[in-house]
């Protein structure tokens, strides 16, 4: 095993790593790029979403300022409506009444405070009075005939406006409103009550500050706060700071001083040119993206640590399990050996490098090894395969391999050319193998079946010579126990002759040398003609007949079955095309086919599309299947499938050789089946008590399924009086007619149609 590590594995070994290297590449970057992909589209989400968000803030905002300014529009509106009633108790020099008038009207609009002051200096107030009230700029705005704000300490507003008399201004109506009136005056009903307002001048200095529940940013500051904003940041700032200053408003996003991100939007409130600032935070709308795109982030990182922890456990596993790998691959895990993938390696590289004739290579077949795991046990079984693969290792020369090749079957390859010589090594190392008996009172002979090949063809596949000294070793004929079996000229006679026969195939289907047998069902009762199978028979020009057992299984094996089972499909159509031209009387006709069709998917439209071209009716032809079309569950789903497809398509189905395959009651469930045919065997041994128990429940079971039942191979009256006491639907057999000749099952059925 040492030298076939150094010569063979390090080779293959490399072969391993790169295709197990090259797809983790692979998958990694694929990974990589779909990662990159979602954090690009999660990064693009959230700035799609940051837009709208300032787009939204911006909508909502100047609808704030519209009401906002609307709002102050009403209370200079309010005042000024207070004129008339003002001048009538002032010319009356009723200074309480003034004072009650002026003090209920304070509640009524919200006021802290009215007062009155006159051109001449006087005034009257309905709370404390204010210093220096003439020297207020809204004052002296409201004696100059305009409407004017003063702001006075703590951020209240003293709001003026004049009123007439005779047309000239001979007072002012003043009125105070809090800080806290004001603030409640543009505190926003909008976004969850989480944004707050304030309003400045168009030089940021704040007028009116949001309300002192839980703030979250001094916006008194945030002009003159130190920070190191962010360049966008600042440049926002600044494009704010002009914009304020030519009346114009705007939105953008920053980071507070607290970390949180915000957006801000700033609109004039015409009246006074003040700036209404809205502040919201940025996650109050994006919250739910945010949490979307940073468990998107999450995932993916996940996802990259999982992946890369599960290439670093794959990567070592492989590293750390790699002789255990080699010695899977080319130790044989019974007798401990070299396996047979070492042996075909190790055999090609000696067979290149030496002469033609140079090595035999033999096939070796414990006979009746089932007995041994039987009888003694599977250890036993595998106990005996390591004492003879330890035999035959032991009788090898240099240069020499053997191997266990599959179950009991040992391969060895031999520096050896001469029969002769051939024959006495086998004959010792058999010797060697049963030596085990000398000391045994019942001795157990092992007898192992020996084929050989002799190399000629170095080159030749591994596996095509392996399969020679294996066909060889079937095939053997015995003159003694010790004699060895050589791929020889008889068996090459047998493969000619198979070649032969797929050489005259393609010729045969052209030329129509196969003809169509029909064989008729008939109805037990009636003894009319109910249907019948289509035959092969192989007449060749110059062969003659050639039956169907000698080239349905080689047709089986080649893959012409296919094209020969699409051929008869074909003539049968064209038969039933003729009867229906010529107003004959269609007869019902079944037609085989291989199970190897079920490999083609395009099997039953092609068929269809025949049926079609020489206008076949529906119900016609019958699709006979054997149960070894069943193989296995996989096969079975295809199958039901194709069964399903037939009936669409306007073909019966029937299944042959009903009683011996795979499960027949099953497929009965399984599939919906037409038509089954009984096994041969059943009527071979229908006398059987057993046997027509069986047939009773089976045409009892078909009855209630309502399908059909046909016994096939039925040659005597007695197997007739039997299936018609069982209700049998149709007979097919030499007892009614054998395979005829389309010419002579014509004239046959005349008198036998349904």
């Amino acid at each position: 095993m040492k030298k076939i590590k150094i010569l063979t594995v390090g080779k293959y070994q490399r072969k391993i790593s790169l295709t197990i290297t090259i797809p983790v590449i692979a998958l990694t970057v694929i990974i990589l790029a779909m990662s990159v992909i979602t954090v690009w589209n999660a990064a693009e989400l959230h700035y799609i979403i940051s837009h709208k968000t300032q787009r939204y803030v911006k909508d909502v905002s100047l609808q704030l300022a519209s009401d906002i300014e609307g709002r102050l529009k009403k209370i200079t509106q309010d005042m000024m409506s207070l004129e008339d009633s003002v001048l009538k108790i002032y010319d009356g020099q009723d200074v309480e009444g003034l004072k009650e008038f002026l003090l209920r009207k304070a509640d009524i609009l919200e006021f802290d405070s009215l007062m009155i002051s006159s051109c001449l200096g006087k005034s009257y107030s309905t709370g404390n009075s204010v210093e220096n009230l003439y020297e207020l700029p809204g004052v002296q705005d409201a004696l100059n005939g305009e409407n004017g704000v003063s702001f006075l300490d703590g951020q209240s507003i003293l709001y003026s406006v004049p009123f007439y008399k005779d047309g000239q201004v001979v007072g002012v109506l003043s009125g105070i409103r809090s800080k806290s009136n004001m603030q409640k005056l543009i505190q926003p009903h909008s976004f969850d009550g989480k944004g707050l307002t304030c309003i400045s001048d168009s030089e940021g200095k704040v007028i009116i500050s949001p309300t002192d529940l839980d703030p979250f940013l001094r916006l008194d500051n945030i002009f003159t706060q130190e920070t190191k904003p962010r360049q966008r940041e600042l440049q926002s700032i600044y494009q704010m700071r002009d914009n304020m200053r030519n009346h114009q408003g705007g939105v953008f996003t920053f980071t507070s001083i607290n970390g949180s991100e915000l957006v801000l939007s700033y609109d004039e409130l015409e009246p006074y040119g003040w700036i209404l600032l809205t502040l919201v935070p940025a996650d109050l709308i994006t919250g739910d993206t945010d949490r979307y795109v940073t468990r998107t982030f999450l995932i993916t990182a996940g996802i990259i640590i999982v992946f890369a922890l599960s290439l670093l456990i794959v990567t070592n596993t492989f590293r750390s399990h790699r002789k255990v790998l080699e010695r899977i691959a080319f130790e044989d895990a019974i007798t401990g050996g070299m396996s047979n993938a070492a042996f075909q390696l190790r055999c090609k590289e000696m067979l290149q490098k030496a002469s033609p004739g140079t090595y035999t290579v033999i096939s070796l077949n414990i006979k009746d090894f089932k007995l041994i795991n039987e009888n003694f046990g599977s250890p036993s079984g595998d106990a005996t395969l390591r004492y003879v693969g330890e035999v035959l290792k032991r009788n090898l020369k240099a240069d020499e391999l053997c191997a266990r090749g599959e179950a009991d079957n040992f391969f060895l390859c031999l520096k050896e050319s001469d029969r002769n010589r051939i024959q006495s090594r086998m004959e010792r190392i058999l010797e060697d193998v049963n030596s085990f008996n000398k000391n045994r009172e019942e001795p157990y002979f092992l007898t192992i079946s020996q084929g050989a090949y002799l190399v000629e063809q170095p080159s030749m596949d591994i596996m095509l010579i392996q399969d020679r000294a294996k066909t060889a070793c079937r095939t053997q004929r015995y003159q003694s126990q010790q004699t060895v079996t050589y791929y020889d000229s008889a068996i090459t006679r047998q493969l000619q002759k198979e070649h032969e026969l797929s050489d005259l195939f393609r010729n045969s289907i052209q030329n129509h040398d196969f003809q169509v047998y029909l064989q008729p069902k008939v109805c037990p009762y009636s003894g009319r003609i109910m249907g019948a199978e289509a035959l092969v028979r192989w007449q060749h020009p110059k062969r003659g007949m050639i039956y169907p057992s000698e080239f349905i299984p080689l047709f089986e094996r080649n893959g012409n079955i296919c094209c020969l089972d699409n051929y008869m499909f074909e003539e049968v159509c064209a038969l039933i095309a003729r009867w229906i031209k010529n107003k004959q009387p269609v007869i019902p006709i079944s037609v085989n086919l291989s199970r190897q069709h079920f490999k083609n998917p395009d099997l039953l439209p092609h068929l269809s599309e025949i049926a079609r071209k020489y206008l076949v009716p529906d119900g016609v032809i019958e699709l006979e299947l054997t149960e070894s079309v069943f193989f296995d569950d996989r096969r079975i789903e295809i199958v039901k499938g194709n069964i399903k497809t037939m009936h669409q398509l306007g073909f019966l189905c029937s299944l042959d050789d009903f009683g011996t395959g795979y499960s027949s009651l099953g497929l009965l469930k399984e599939f919906d089946i037409d038509t089954i045919k009984l096994d041969r065997k059943f009527a071979q041994d229908i006398t059987n008590p057993k046997s027509q128990h069986i047939l009773a429940c089976i045409m009892e079971l078909t009855k209630n399924l309502n399908i059909k039942t046909v016994a096939e191979g039925i040659e005597t009256q007695e197997q007739l009086d039997c299936l018609k006491g069982l209700h049998c639907d149709l007979i097919q057999g030499y007892l009614y007619s054998k395979p005829l000749p389309i010419p002579e099952f014509e004239q046959w059925a005349e008198s036998r149609l349904f």
